[in-house]
């Protein structure tokens, strides 16, 4: 059975476990099998592994086809998603052979018009009976090639318009691909991107910061009170991070009760002070769910702030941000700390450790 991948690796090696796992599986290399299995190596949805394993060893197309339905956004369209490709495909080639068909009719006509000059300037004399019929010959061909770039401009627009509602579509589930199910912020996947993106501008690094939250003692608390009860409380700390964390920021959920916040254009104290926003908000909430508002908390969250200045590329500012999330798990819980202000950023590897509690 697949076993949970690190997630201080690099976007390489789980994507190389992706791909060796489901060949050694047996399982068809499509997009929305490799969803679920960047999911289960990654360990950001716990029910999704468990519901993963009971698979088995060699699970089939249908029963994975199962979990994509129930466990993500955009499954109900995935087929539409992996095929719509070749629907763009189809509509532009239907364009290109309107416009041949126009060219093919103009250079018709053009002909019509040769032909017919070169046969005026062949004779000495032109009778009004003869001027009579090229007149009617070439009033017809001109309407005729008129009427047929009318049809196919009117087809070139319908086509236009599909091909459009396509690609719009397409935009649509691709941002669905890149939403947390659960939550409804970014996830991982997007993530990754993201985080690669602040380095691809190095004039971008200087003001941007990396926030990790963890929800402090999470697994004891889904065994005390069940998953549905765990999966509110998700959905309601995932809500007051994004709503907290400014419009401007990037708020995705990277692990099961792990979120990562993206700031731009802000100093590390001005980021600190965002952060530090952030966990007052979820101390002081009450998480009241249900009809009887039972309230389950406090809640708190542990919170570990790197800026991007600090590290040399987004895996080891994620590393960073993560010892620093360490760092105030060991401290305490329920505080925020800075890889700055840790000695020489130096900790026990230990602080791998510190997800499965």
């Amino acid at each position: 059975m697949l076993q949970k991948a690190n997630l201080s690796e690099g976007k390489d090696d789980i994507a190389t476990a992706v791909t060796q796992s489901m060949r050694r599986m047996g399982v068809a290399g499509l997009p929305r099998n490799y969803e679920i299995f960047y999911e289960v190596l990654t360990g950001s949805n716990r029910e999704l592994c468990e519901a993963f394993a009971a698979l088995g060893e060699r699970p089939t197309q249908a029963a994975l086809d199962g979990l994509s339905r129930k466990y993500f956004a955009q499954s109900s369209r995935q087929e539409f998603v992996e095929n719509a490709h070749d629907q763009i495909s189809a509509r532009a080639g239907e364009i290109v052979a309107l416009i041949g068909r126009e060219r093919s009719s103009l250079e018709k006509f053009g002909l019509i018009l040769d032909q017919t000059t070169d046969g005026l300037g062949s004779r000495q004399e032109i009778s009004r009976e003869l001027l009579q019929k090229i007149v009617g010959i070439m009033a017809a061909a001109t309407q005729t090639t008129l009427d047929q770039a009318r049809q196919i401009s009117r087809a070139m627009a319908e086509k236009s318009a599909e091909l459009e509602k396509v690609k719009a579509k397409l935009a649509q589930y691709k941002r669905l691909a890149e939403t947390d199910p659960l939550t409804g912020i970014w996830n991982r996947r997007a993530f990754d991107r993201k985080l690669a993106e602040v380095y691809s501008d190095r004039r971008s690094v200087m003001f941007h910061a990396l926030v990790l939250a963890d929800i402090d003692g999470f697994k004891a608390f889904n065994d005390r009170h069940g998953h549905p009860v765990g999966d509110r409380i998700l959905q309601m700390v995932a809500q007051m991070i994004d709503s907290t964390s400014g419009a401007a920021a990037f708020v995705a959920r990277t692990g099961g009760e792990e979120f990562a916040i993206v700031l731009d254009g802000l100093s590390q104290d001005a980021a600190a002070r965002v952060a530090e926003d952030v966990r007052n908000a979820i101390a002081a909430a009450d998480f009241a769910i249900g009809p009887s508002s039972c309230t389950y908390g406090p809640i708190t969250v542990s919170l570990g702030l790197c800026m991007a200045s600090e590290a040399a590329d987004a895996d080891d500012l994620y590393a960073k941000a993560d010892r620093a999330l360490y760092a105030s798990k060991v401290g305490g819980r329920n505080r925020l700390t800075r890889f700055s202000a840790l000695s020489g950023g130096k900790l026990s590897k230990k602080w791998l450790l510190y997800r499965e509690e």
